[in-house]
């Protein structure tokens, strides 16, 4: 580890002020970083709703330009003293199979993690499925929601793909749901958990919250939090619940694992590394200059420039102890921006949706179902490895 946590670009611009500010802390807060590698910016499929295609930044890159070298010398220099843990992503990250490889095989001891859309599982190799912690396949509800945003015959390939490598995967399986549709049911995502391990879901950074779309959603959400608590015996797989039963019985917890920041880990310890190297905090926000973070081939790091600002509101919400934020993005276009259509269309609705999550829940007095749990389901709510790999709030 170098004495001073950040490497300048030698052309990069800086001040005698900004070398003592980052010469204070290093860029990664705490000791554990998520490297999110990106294996290339192309697709097989074309989603409607994807976010990474914002700024026209899917399909801008192929795969990966920088070697094996600049990375090591990257982690070298800066990640050398934290417990890191890698998540392939794209575009597709299984379309660039060899650059994963070589990176398994460079770093045996690391974490991994792949988020895909599940179509192309069955070309990987079973000695790389082994090495997957945890896997994050891209589903979108039923078979009907999935097919209109993915593609006729998705939901079906998929779940093919699924029970072709399911032996083969060491770690855990966890649906990723984007949140997009008036028409996903509690049925669809009930039976979701049913062929996965976990059930993630995320609302769409979209302009998909009229009020009827509000009121339906509330009430999907009350039926699967009325799902979770019927039990003490088995639990109920779904992260955000859990998560958010976790921050409510613990909200030291939810303060300390993120320095106190945004849970979504874009604040402290997450980075997301292009193919060409550029590093940004945010996948969904790589086509802002603002945003660049730093660059794995000139290898220099800076703080993440995503931070809580004053103009943002959340420390005056009475959800935030247990929220600590929600998704920074959408923060930071509606109030750092100033985005009023944005802030109106999307940021606020999610917002009044995480909190109606929060108070149903308290409905169920979590501290008291929690205290009847036996001592493996707490484990299971209080350190979930899936935790270090989503952002929990939805």
């Amino acid at each position: 580890m170098h004495s001073t946590p950040l490497v300048f670009h030698p052309t990069r611009p800086h001040t005698d002020q900004a070398v003592t500010q980052y010469a204070e802390r290093h860029p990664i807060v705490g000791s554990r970083v998520e490297l999110q590698l990106l294996t290339t910016l192309r697709c097989n499929l074309k989603c409607t709703y994807c976010s990474i295609a914002e700024g026209e930044v899917l399909e801008s890159q192929g795969n990966v330009s920088y070697s094996l070298a600049q990375l090591d010398t990257f982690i070298t220099t800066h990640l050398s003293q934290h417990d890191v843990y890698v998540t392939f992503y794209g575009g597709e990250p299984t379309l660039n199979k060899s650059f994963m490889q070589d990176v398994m095989q460079a770093y045996p001891h690391f974490r991994f993690q792949l988020q895909t859309n599940g179509t192309l599982l069955d070309k990987l190799p079973s000695s790389m499925l082994a090495r997957l912690s945890n896997v994050l396949v891209s589903i979108d509800g039923g078979e009907k929601v999935t097919d209109g945003f993915r593609g006729a015959g998705l939901y079906q390939r998929v779940l093919s793909k699924l029970a072709q490598t399911r032996e083969h995967i060491a770690g855990s399986i966890t649906a990723r749901v984007t949140w997009s549709s008036d028409e996903i049911s509690f049925d669809e995502l009930d039976n979701l958990s049913k062929t996965f391990d976990y059930v993630y879901f995320q609302f769409v950074a979209g302009e998909a919250y009229t009020t009827a779309a509000i009121e339906g959603r509330k009430a999907v959400l009350a039926q699967l939090i009325a799902r979770f608590f019927a039990s003490t015996d088995t639990l109920y797989p779904f992260i955000p619940l859990m998560g958010c039963v976790r921050n409510k019985v613990m909200p030291q917890r939810a303060a300390e694992l993120y320095d106190g920041k945004t849970q979504c880990r874009v604040s402290t310890h997450i980075l997301n590394v292009m193919p060409d190297g550029k590093i940004y905090p945010c996948p969904d926000m790589m086509y802002l200059p603002e945003m660049l973070q730093g660059d794995l081939v000139n290898n220099w790091l800076q703080a993440s420039p995503l931070q809580p600002h004053p103009n943002m509101p959340c420390e005056t919400c009475a959800a935030y102890t247990w929220c600590r934020g929600n998704c920074m993005k959408n923060l930071y276009l509606a109030y750092v921006k100033g985005d009023q259509k944005y802030r109106q269309n999307v940021t606020d609705p999610i917002c009044e949706l995480v909190r109606f999550m929060g108070e149903e829940i308290d409905k169920y007095h979590p501290k008291a179902w929690f205290a009847q749990l036996p001592l493996a389901l707490r484990k299971q709510i209080t350190d979930c490895e899936v935790y270090e790999y989503v952002e929990i709030m939805p």
